[in-house]
């Protein structure tokens, strides 16, 4: 594997603690939280306690303000050993930054240090059972009464929905003005008329706690606006470029992870009297997807260094998100062709990573709409 350069020293004594801490409170009890459907809360808590929570948080609210590379190898450590359920990197990378980066001072104060040290969990919602990646289309609804706006509408699909404290709900508060209606609003868990759904079962990703959420007359005061009103689509349009980077991040250390296993097990399976590594087939195979995988991760961690000196724009951060999740789940299609009928079984790593990896090329806005954003810069 090609020498990365985007780390380091001190990048990689903490990736050093990072492994440590998921090999010791997660990786026993992955299982276990599969079949649960959600991660142990305190997991949360221990995270806190070590500074994993949200890092680039300022110091002024207990964070450790570090660059986002520290949200990275969290990422990267979680995605290697196959963590899909921990919910840190929707947490962290995703939810909290709306609240650091468009809220006021008092919300701040009232929200960041919870999220840091794992009192407080974090989710938003966004997608509708109407609609997904296209954010103009949502129905919610917030409507101003007095000091309050009440809520009314819809989510699904909302990861960490469950476990949630607050919620960022993005609304429509004024709906025939387009993307410019769009706000996002605070909506802590037990709120008169907030209800969360049951737990949804997906196809992968199954120790993560994923959920609808229903707002009926949801009454919030009006300084649970998230910066200003009407501003919502373009906070959002910041904001997206992170998290498709983070998912790049995420989908390329999977891939990794699987063909590392990959190469271990066919140097020991056998077939037709020797090791499946003898068979041309399996030398091409790998041969071909570890050279794209060499080049993916240079565009990946280009696109990082891009992020980390404020020039990753959306049409770059949209071709990392689009190429690296199509890379990952022909990866490991692949390399679960080559573990054979064992490949099939829940129990091999490879099977687990197969049904996780479905997922990235929708969310995060589906790769057609990647296709969409690249497509128009080009045409404009």
């Amino acid at each position: 594997m090609i020498a990365r350069t985007v780390y380091e020293p001190e990048h990689e004594q903490f990736r050093d603690s990072v492994r440590k801490f998921f090999e010791t409170e997660a990786v026993p009890f992955h299982s276990q939280w599969e079949k649960d459907g959600q991660i142990d809360r305190n997991l949360w808590h221990k995270a806190g306690e070590l500074g994993f929570l949200s890092p680039t948080a300022d110091e002024a609210y207990g964070g450790v303000e570090v660059d986002f590379r520290y949200n990275c190898i969290l990422n990267e450590e979680a995605s290697r050993l196959g963590l899909s359920g921990i919910g840190f990197f929707l947490h962290s990378d995703i939810a909290v930054p709306y609240i650091l980066h468009n809220g006021t001072e008092e919300q701040k104060q009232k929200y960041i240090p919870g999220c840091i040290s794992g009192d407080i969990v974090t989710a938003i919602a966004m997608t509708e059972p109407g609609a997904g990646s296209d954010l103009q289309g949502i129905k919610t609804t917030a409507v101003l009464e007095g000091d309050e706006y009440v809520i009314n509408g819809s989510k699904t699909f909302i990861t960490c929905g469950i476990q949630s404290d607050v919620v960022i709900v993005v609304c429509k508060t004024n709906p025939s003005a387009g993307s410019k209606g769009i706000s996002l609003i605070l909506v802590e868990a037990g709120t008169p008329g907030f209800e969360k759904g049951t737990n949804l079962e997906k196809i992968g990703m199954k120790a993560q706690d994923t959920s609808e959420l229903f707002f009926q007359d949801v009454r919030v005061p009006k300084e649970n606006l998230l910066g200003e009103e009407g501003m919502g689509f373009i906070y959002l349009m910041r904001e997206l470029p992170q998290e498709r980077l983070s998912i790049a991040i995420a989908a390329v250390a999977s891939a990794e992870a699987t063909l590392e296993q990959t190469v271990e097990y066919v140097k020991e399976r056998k077939a037709f009297g020797k090791t499946v590594a003898t068979f041309q087939n399996t030398q091409f195979q790998l041969a071909d997807m570890d050279a794209k995988v060499t080049a993916m991760r240079v565009f990946v961690d280009k696109s990082l260094e891009l992020h980390i000196q404020g020039k990753l724009d959306t049409v770059t951060a949209s071709k990392a998100k689009m190429l690296s999740t199509d890379l990952q789940f022909d990866v490991i299609n692949r390399c679960l062709q080559l573990h054979g009928g064992y490949g099939y079984m829940w129990e091999y790593p490879v099977a687990r990573a197969f049904a996780d990896s479905r997922v990235l090329s929708i969310y995060g806005g589906t790769n057609e709409i990647m296709k969409l954003i690249i497509g128009r810069e080009l045409l404009k």
